[in-house]
Formats: structure tokens, sequence, C-alpha cells
């Protein structure tokens, strides 16, 4: 009997096409909609391989209730919706996807700062909308991106990335982390800062550190009062390291410009969030690594990883 490999939402049949020879694959067909939770407990109990989305909760519960369980690969760098080490306890691969999405999310990072800074998401709507009416002197007006000073938080491989494109920018780097980068120090001039200290200097905040118990709400209300007025905000990490309250309070009393948001702490977003009916807030539906190239290679490890684990063969990626 085939082994059975369960996918939580439609994919692309040239990325699942390649398991449907050695194994039962079976998927949830909706693209756009989660599996629902008592699909999943289903599914997941009959099981040897997972292929998880970032929006599913692969918990305790789930994986005690999956007796064949080999291997669970997630189409994202983060793995927070994963009880890791319930998984761990039973002999169960985690896998992810790095690297293969670096580039991407820095190129998507690095165009929300200039989207938020130069208001180009207000401009396109009310030219759209009917609203421009006429060139002023000081309509739309922005915030420079060249050679001004950027911060980034989480100097991982997107950090460096983002970083890279900055010096075309002439920009300066300062750069928060839990362990220095000496070689990019001395290769590109990246400056390390302690955190109230790239808050206070900085011109663009860009948050890019993993969410870790760490980071979960490390941005409050204290740290929006230490950056500049006329600061930008960004962050393509995880909603959940920001507090989304004392960033619409900074926001709304203009003690800071305006931030960019491509992730939030609740995803999907309510439409009667307060972060929505800010203008000086730019809006994103969680897109850093939605390029298809890049998205057919997140797939193509995955595919990998779940074929490796149930041949007996060593996945890459490997996170038990």
């Amino acid at each position: 009997m085939k082994k059975r490999i369960y996918i939580t939402r439609r994919l692309p049949e040239e990325a699942v096409a390649p398991l449907r020879e050695e194994f039962d694959v079976r998927m949830w067909e909706e693209e756009a909609v989660s599996v629902p939770r008592d699909v999943l407990l289903e599914e997941a109990a009959a099981a040897h391989g997972l292929w998880t989305m970032l929006s599913d909760t692969i918990d305790r519960e789930l994986i005690e209730q999956a007796p064949h369980l080999e291997v669970i690969s997630n189409l994202a760098v983060g793995y927070n919706n994963i009880d890791v080490e319930a998984a761990k306890e039973r002999g169960i691969i985690v896998t992810n996807t790095p690297d293969v999405l670096s580039e991407t999310t820095a190129d998507l990072a690095f165009g929300l700062m200039m989207m938020t800074a130069r208001r180009l998401g207000e401009a396109e709507r009310d030219l759209r909308a009917g609203e421009w009416k006429s060139w002023t002197p000081m309509g739309y007006v922005g915030m420079d991106v060249y050679r001004a000073k950027l911060g980034i938080i989480g100097m991982g491989r997107i950090g460096e990335a983002v970083a890279r494109r900055a010096r075309g920018f002439d920009m300066d780097v300062l750069y928060h982390n839990r362990t220095r980068r000496h070689e990019s120090e001395s290769m590109y001039g990246f400056v390390y800062a302690e955190l109230d200290e790239l808050l206070a200097e900085s011109d663009f905040v860009v948050v890019l550190a993993p969410l870790t118990e760490e980071t979960r709400g490390m941005l409050g209300a204290a740290e929006f009062g230490k950056m500049k007025e006329t600061a930008v905000f960004i962050n393509v990490a995880r909603g959940e390291i920001v507090d989304e309250e004392a960033l619409y309070d900074a926001l709304k009393e203009k003690r800071i410009w305006a931030a960019g948001l491509d992730v939030f702490a609740k995803e999907p977003i309510s439409m009667d969030h307060p972060l929505l009916t800010l203008p000086n807030v730019t809006t994103l539906p969680h897109i850093g690594s939605a390029s298809i190239r890049t998205r057919l290679a997140m797939m193509a490890l995955n595919r990998e990883a779940i074929m490796s684990v149930l041949t007996g063969a060593e996945p890459k990626n490997r996170l038990t």
C-alpha cells in the first residue's frame, strides 16, 4: 500500500505531480481558503506526510492523533505554526524552506519601504478615484530613501539582502541582531547598534527578525517613542513582533511618520482593524516571497523533503 501525503492547500500540479507516482496524494482543493480544522485532523490521522502552510495550526493535538506521520514540510521559512517539540517527541521530521526566498523577500521589503516613503499607494488610489485634480507644489510629498539611514532589526539572510540593496541608494546601514555579523560589517560597512540606538538614529526601521518568545511584542510604545517623528517603520517579518495598538497610537499621534506592513498579528487582517483607517499606513497581504520562481522553488524544497523522508533518505532543511 502506498504511503499517504496530505497537502493543505491546492498547489500547482507541476509542483505536486512527481509525488503522485510513488504516493497516495490527497489535497485540499481550495487555494484561497484554509482547510477546516476537522478535515485537517481527519486527513492527518491517516497521513504519513503533511505538506503544510503557515496558516495551518499543527499543534500537539493533531500530532498525537496522527500515528503514521513521518514528516511535516512547511511552505515557509517560519514554522511557529508547528509544535516542533511535540513532533520531535514522536520522531516526526519537520522541514521548512530557507534560503530560496531571501532575495525575493528583500525585493519586497525594499519596495514596500519605497512605496511607503513616497506615498505611492495613496497617490495611485487617488488617481484611480479621480481625486487628482492638479499638480501642486507639496502634493504627495514624501521622504527620501536616497542617503537616508536604514536600521535593520534581524540581520539574517533577508536582512543582509535588504542591506546590500540599500548600498545602491547610498544609505548608511545600522543593524541589530542577536549575534554580530563581523564578516558583513567588514565586507559591506554595516554597523552594529543596540536597539535603542538604532531606533533613535534611523530614518527607516525595517523588521526582519524571526518570531520567537524573545521577539514577540518586542516593539511597543516605548520603542516607537524612541524613533524620529520623521521615521518610517516597515514590517515584513511577523505581525506578533509588533504591539499593533502601540503602533496605531504612534502613527495617529504622528510620533512616527508612516508605516508599511506586509504582516499582521492576525491574518487575514480584519477590515475594521484600526491600522486600516490611517492614511499613513501602507498595507500588503503577506506577499514577501510571492514571485513565481521563488514560490515554485519553495514547493520543490517541500516536495523533495517529503519524498526523502518517506523513502528513507535524509531531507534537506531539517528542523527536528
